[in-house]
């Protein structure tokens, strides 16, 4: 049996969750999802749509969705969801998990690594977030668990922005992607976001494109002789001559997110036991602080590309196609956490080269 695919949904209170879950759960689309609600969350579908006073927790929508709120643990909502599906008492084609007022996708990320039942069953494809651009400089100001949602999304969807001036969006969109060059962003209008953006968009898979939003590298290209982007999370005002800054005069705190990240760029070979080594220290030390990081690099002794990812203290590795004819080999590391030591990483990182 093919492995279910599951897309993680966050996002900010007010964002348009709700509207896009009850899109998911009421249209005629003509997939069959299961939807896992956490069912502490702030905005509860089940007053809307579904009927609160029965036992089952798992109800069927007429266009063949499922909505099922978890009252357990999320691990047997999932063992539970394919059993049934595995004796055909139910049919669906993918999940959807609302982590609302979860704090942390991570932990939920890592259940489909970690936990090998569920590893056999399910593929993870995604984490989405939801922002609501009329409060999220506000939310991203307030509340760390907000920054964690940016630091870990593989799509960002901003919803609101017809209620925002064209400038303030443009500094949002701007400080998101200081937060996370490797999440695409897009406007859409109060959740609503069309099915084929949400689905199958292969955020876990590791593949040999390391997806960094290009304008966030574009700071640092008079830097290239060098090593690496020392200047990449620069401060306002100090090199950076970005359209949307003028908006953002007097506020520089702005960028001073402690969910940041950083690009590591080398053309010379990583000595693979050097690198196993250092990358094992960092994640055991930094591990909780690590949200997302992904590369390519560049191995000695291998012709092909070697593409790893992690999440929190997870890292997987594997060997993606050879470098092309002519192709320079240069290795690009993406790191997205919560105030980490980019120096160090920089260093013992210089230290694992040939």
């Amino acid at each position: 049996m093919s492995l279910i695919p599951v897309t993680i949904l966050t996002g900010f209170l007010g964002s348009g969750k709700t509207t896009l879950l009850k899109r998911i759960l009421t249209e005629a689309h003509g997939q069959k999802i299961a939807i896992i609600e956490n069912e502490f969350g702030e905005e509860n579908i089940d007053n809307e749509i579904l009927v609160n006073d029965t036992q089952e927790n798992i109800i069927q929508m007429n266009n063949g969705c499922i909505c099922c709120s978890i009252r357990e643990d999320l691990r047997e909502t999932l063992q539970l969801l394919a059993a049934k599906k595995r004796k055909g008492l139910l049919d669906f084609d993918r999940v959807v998990i609302e982590t609302t007022g979860l704090a942390d996708p991570g932990p939920v990320a890592q259940t489909f690594f970690m936990d090998e039942e569920i590893a056999e069953q399910y593929l993870l494809d995604s984490i989405l977030t939801l922002v609501d651009a009329k409060h999220a400089q506000t939310q991203l100001d307030d509340r760390q668990e907000a920054r964690r949602q940016i630091g870990f999304a593989d799509q960002i969807f901003i919803s609101k922005t017809d209620l925002v001036a064209e400038d303030d969006v443009k500094a949002l969109m701007h400080r998101l992607s200081h937060m996370n060059p490797r999440a695409p962003q897009k406007a859409v209008h109060f959740g609503e976001v069309a099915i084929a953006d949400v689905f199958d968009l292969r955020g876990f898979n590791l593949n040999a494109k390391l997806d960094i939003d290009p304008d966030f590298l574009k700071a640092d290209e008079p830097h290239d002789h060098a090593h690496h982007d020392h200047d990449h999370d620069h401060e306002h005002g100090e090199h950076c001559d970005h359209p949307s800054h003028a908006a953002e005069q007097g506020s520089h705190h702005r960028h001073d997110d402690d969910v940041k990240s950083f690009v590591f760029r080398s053309d010379k070979p990583f000595s693979p036991a050097k690198l196993e080594d250092f990358l094992g220290a960092v994640v055991n030390i930094y591990g909780p602080r690590m949200l997302r990081y992904k590369g390519v690099l560049n191995m000695d002794g291998t012709e092909r590309k070697v593409i790893f990812q992690g999440v929190h203290q997870l890292m997987g590795s594997d060997l993606g196609p050879a470098w092309a004819e002519g192709e320079k080999k240069t290795s690009k590391m993406v790191f997205i956490g919560i105030d980490l030591p980019k120096d160090i990483f920089f260093q013992g990182l210089e230290q694992c080269l040939v």
